[in-house]
């Protein structure tokens, strides 16, 4: 069975593939983190990213309700034609991976696998600590994937609601920002934890506060990062590597107010044109 919000399903043949872009969605432009990481290991492929900011955010919606958005937005993406889905979303790898894995013909990649092997691996003392939002903390996925790996870890969460919204107001390096992170993060310090899993795709904005507070002996596991690589070793593995480079498209399903500063702010970069896709226009992955 696929692990939870991590691994990828085979590639059945390249061919032509090699040329389609690779997709990535979430439910909002977090996941945009995401592809400032796959075009650094990765310039020669184009990304098709889908963020669903019309009804953003997913974290507190009921996970029937995830399931549904993400056979939405995964569905969306197969239209347009990808070689592959990456579901840059932390909530949706943790929630609703495997039946979307089970929806879609292309290969999938999550988000939570590829920092759960980073971390299980990389920690010194097996004290690992993992920040999300309330809904991708209460799934226990990262829990689940680290201790399959490295079942004497011990893992503590902290769901750190107040981090996206100090991002989306453009807030990472404030005062307010590093007084909110030592809040949420000094119980997570007390278990002297040396390593710490970012588990939403905001939060790589915060990495130099959240690295301040945690103090230089805790590693930072960044889920944009491993995702990426996790992303580039698959194209290799399965042939799927492009041959020649395309043009990136940008879609959202809301263009709301400051998207344009928040959306560079996470891209590393100015924003190409982004279209408008309607909520009522996207339909369900089939059986």
């Amino acid at each position: 069975m696929t692990p939870a919000g991590g691994s990828a399903r085979s590639a059945r043949g390249a061919g032509r593939a090699r040329d389609l872009p690779i997709g990535v969605f979430d439910s909002g432009i977090g996941g945009l983190t995401v592809v400032r990481e796959l075009k650094r290991l990765l310039p020669s492929e184009a990304i098709l990213f889908f963020g669903d900011t019309a009804r953003v955010p997913y974290g507190p919606k009921s996970p029937e309700t995830v399931r549904r958005f993400a056979r939405e937005d995964a569905s969306f993406l197969a239209r347009k034609g990808v070689k592959m889905i990456v579901v840059a979303c932390n909530t949706v790898s943790s929630v609703a991976f495997e039946d979307l894995a089970g929806s879609v013909s292309v290969p999938l990649v999550g988000v939570v696998d590829p920092a759960a092997r980073v971390a299980a691996s990389g920690s010194a003392t097996g004290r690992i600590g993992v920040i999300g939002t309330r809904a991708t903390v209460a799934s226990g996925a990262y829990p689940r994937a680290i201790l399959t790996l490295r079942p004497d870890a011990r893992v503590e969460q902290a769901p750190c609601p107040l981090f996206v919204p100090l991002v989306e107001e453009g807030w990472s390096e404030s005062a307010v920002a590093e007084e909110v992170a030592r809040a949420y993060l000094e119980p997570l310090r007390a278990q002297a934890i040396d390593t710490l899993v970012l588990g939403c795709t905001h939060y790589p904005l915060l990495k130099r506060v959240i690295a301040r507070v945690v103090g230089e002996g805790v590693r930072l596991v960044d889920t944009a990062e491993e995702t990426a690589r996790d992303v580039r070793d698959l194209l290799a593995r399965e042939g799927l590597a492009a041959e020649r480079r395309a043009e990136d498209r940008f879609f959202v399903s809301d263009i709301p107010y400051h998207f344009a500063r928040e959306a560079e702010a996470f891209l590393g970069e100015p924003l190409p044109r982004v279209e408008r896709v309607d909520v009522e226009d996207l339909e369900e992955v089939g059986p």
